[in-house]
């Protein structure tokens, strides 16, 4: 019987520099696209996937983010006292019951691979999932909970795929194919950040991945690899080696890059064009905003 994804790890220990000087005193996960921070995002995506305990991998400085998902009582009281309901289910919907997370330090920035590592001792014998904020999806059944239900028929490692332009094969880690089934793929080999004419495939992974226990055995041994971090890549390799059971799950959804600028912007207005009390007015400002760089055109 194959077990339940039930935890998840989210890597939130980064800098933020693309973001400086916003970033200086405020986590990048905190920063809100629209009226809701990155992180949010992320913990919704997974609830709807059934995820049940978070394991957040931190660094210095990254008290906002832990205070974020603590009860605020004087707040909820201010906002049941004033009869405003409708403000207080969006609060609590940021709460976080006691157990239900936890906060590991990572204590150098040694990359995703260790990242991860660094959360070995809250897990038991069990596939885990990885979320990477920074990536945001839009899907209408949530990215993480179709991978779930794909896993739950296949088991093994899945990673969360999508097509990208030859030229930007570049800036991924690429899949090499080995069976084409659709939704899902079997993978023989992973590329870090090929060249186009290098690329196997265009088929690249983004911030989705469930893996099985023996993935965190193969971090255990792992040297650093590229750059000189310890690469989650090599340690999900080494699992289409010895297993043979490394899929890519093609989602439906779009992803945005919220780790980069113009991602985030991309995001805002996507997301903003998708929120039921904003969409009419800002809909009517980007036709506006249109209508006035097409004149000066």
């Amino acid at each position: 019987m194959k077990k339940k994804v039930t935890k998840a790890i989210f890597p939130v220990a980064g800098l933020g520099t693309r973001f400086l000087p916003a970033t200086k005193s405020v986590p990048k996960e905190i920063m809100t696209l629209v009226d809701r921070p990155l992180i949010q995002y992320a913990i919704d995506e997974a609830r709807a996937a059934g995820i049940k305990e978070f394991i957040f991998v931190t660094s210095r400085g990254k008290g906002a983010l832990e205070d974020y998902f603590d009860h605020a009582h004087e707040l909820e009281n201010t906002l049941r006292k004033k009869g405003k309901t409708d403000l207080l289910q969006k609060l609590k919907a940021t709460n976080m019951d006691s157990g239900e997370i936890a906060y590991i330090r990572q204590h150098k920035a040694l990359g995703l691979g260790h990242a991860v590592w660094c959360a070995r001792r809250l897990l038991s014998n069990e596939p885990f999932a990885v979320i990477l904020p920074d990536d945001v999806i839009a899907a209408e059944t949530p990215c993480l909970q179709q991978m779930v239900e794909a896993h739950a028929e296949l088991g093994g490692n899945m990673v969360a795929a999508m097509e990208v332009p030859d030229e930007k094969t570049s800036s991924y880690g690429v899949l090499d194919i080995k069976e084409d089934m659709g939704s899902v793929v079997s993978v023989k080999g992973m590329v870090e950040k090929p060249e186009a004419d290098k690329a196997p495939s265009n088929l690249a992974v983004i911030g989705r991945y469930i893996l099985s226990p023996d993935v965190m055995g193969h971090l255990n041994r792992i040297k650093t690899g590229a750059g000189g971090e310890v690469q989650l890549t090599d340690a999900i390799a080494q699992e289409i080696t010895s297993a043979d059971n490394v899929y890519g799950f093609r989602f439906k959804g779009q992803r945005f890059d919220c780790g980069s600028k113009a991602g985030f912007l991309q995001a805002t207005v996507a997301f903003g064009l998708a929120h039921e009390e904003l969409r009419d007015e800002f809909q009517d400002y980007l036709t506006d905003l249109g209508s006035v760089r097409n004149a000066a055109q």
